[in-house]
């Protein structure tokens, strides 16, 4: 499922490319219209950045990559062996 992170990456290569390519359709020069097309993929990433930042509560649960094979193992908190362990 995209989020909203995911929209903003590709938005950041699109709106540089689209802007400085309709600018220059529209007759302007293309070193005119690329800091245009520059200043739009900007404010894109700004507010990613600054008005939509990122929280640390929100990051998504992670799964590890072989399920819950780590929780059923037997071993300790810390994933070693209980050999040779003071109890």
């Amino acid at each position: 499922m995209a989020g909203y992170y995911d929209y903003v990456l590709g938005l950041i290569p699109g709106a540089l490319i689209g802007v400085t390519a309709s600018l220059t359709l529209v007759g302007l020069s293309l070193t005119a219209a690329l800091p245009v097309g520059a200043a739009a993929a900007g404010a894109v990433m700004a507010h990613a950045m600054f008005v939509r930042n990122p929280v640390a509560g929100e990051v998504p649960a992670r799964r590890s990559l072989d399920g819950d094979a780590g929780e059923r193992s037997g071993g300790s908190a810390t994933g070693g062996s209980s050999a040779g362990a003071v109890d």
